[in-house]
């Protein structure tokens, strides 16, 4: 990995120019492209990963090798992402159980009044396009998540689930079918 000055492949233009806010903390693979309009900061991004446009990844959030993160998308600090996953156009990830503006006391909070809340998207799954992913979340390898999906619970290796709350719809086959 590399910092983020040096050189990543932008879509339509050079690595760093007005349309791109990416922090020094930032660490890149390699051949990972960057569409124009995204936030990056403290974050990985693994080797031959490409980032859609309107995209922000948090500090210390880390995207796998191989992944696809469509427009729109948000991932917040303690997501981490392994390797080949697809991520739809604006999914949004969430990391506290209980937000709030103040504390008790009414004041203002910040990093120190609340923990983060990991999620774990395991190797080759996929978010459909919409999707919201609920802090303590961790999805199967191979999952998928429907359009539009608000995922409240683990998703197990292999299912299909969709909903508001995502439910499981059935598990991914490999006998074959035949379509009629």
């Amino acid at each position: 990995m590399t910092r983020a000055g040096a050189g990543p492949e932008v879509e339509g233009g050079p690595a760093v120019n007005e349309y791109l806010c990416i922090a020094p903390n930032v660490r890149l693979g390699k051949g990972v492209k960057l569409a124009k309009f995204i936030n990056l900061y403290g974050c990985d991004i693994g080797d031959e990963t490409k980032v859609g446009a309107f995209v922000e990844i948090q500090k210390n959030a880390k995207v796998g090798r191989r992944c696809k993160i469509s427009s729109h998308t948000f991932i917040c600090e303690g997501v981490t992402i392994e390797d080949h996953v697809f991520i739809g156009h604006g999914v949004t990830f969430v990391n506290d159980l209980y937000p709030r503006a103040t504390t008790p006391r009414g004041e203002l909070q910040t990093g120190k009044d609340w923990k983060v809340e990991p999620v774990l998207v395991r190797t080759g799954a996929s978010i459909g396009s919409g999707a919201t992913i609920l802090s303590n979340v961790v999805i199967g390898q191979n999952a998928i998540v429907g359009a539009g999906s608000v995922v409240t619970r683990d998703v197990p290796a292999n299912a299909i689930v969709a909903g508001n709350p995502a439910r499981l719809l059935r598990y991914i086959t490999t006998e074959p079918r035949r379509i009629e």
